[in-house]
């Protein structure tokens, strides 16, 4: 399962990627799970009025996630509180954390497994870049799903299965 946030335009692309990976990008394929955290408005507004804004985000983590699942962070400026706080309970609940952030060294993608960091000047350009790696993210999860089943050697020598 994937779990993404973002703040403001980030959550937006945040958002798209999950509607990619539930729906389908460019090819049939089963559905995956995938949920914007962001968009559980009921949810958002009861964590951040009884723990603060920063934990928006870490609480739903520390609910939905499960060790094995990824969690997407998106960021212009890699320095959101509420992200850096998802990543510290995703890392701790046993999740991989993937950033896209603008540009590093920046305490998201510190806080990150995976980061891609975009150094450019322009929020605007910060998140185009975003919006084709969020594209290209989906065309390999596609490619990946897609895939046949690697063969396996058998215990028999001469033997696949």
């Amino acid at each position: 399962r994937l779990l993404a946030a973002g703040n403001g335009g980030s959550a937006a692309q945040a958002q798209h990627l999950t509607a990619e990976l539930v729906g389908r990008y460019r090819s049939e394929r089963p559905a995956y799970s995938a949920l914007a955290l962001h968009a559980e408005t009921s949810s958002v507004t009861a964590i951040g009025n009884d723990y603060g804004f920063d934990h928006v985000y870490a609480r739903q983590v520390a609910a939905h996630g499960r060790p094995g699942d990824v969690l997407m962070l998106l960021s212009t400026s890699g320095r959101s509180a509420n992200l850096i706080a998802a990543a510290v309970a995703a890392r701790r609940a046993g999740l991989e954390v993937w950033a896209l952030t603008g540009p590093g060294p920046n305490p998201l993608m510190e806080a990150a497994d995976e980061s891609l960091c975009v150094a450019a000047a322009s929020t605007a350009t910060v998140q185009e870049v975003h919006l084709v790696a969020v594209h290209l993210l989906c065309e390999c999860f596609d490619t990946a799903v897609a895939a046949p089943p690697a063969r396996t050697v058998a215990a028999v020598p001469g033997r696949l299965t």
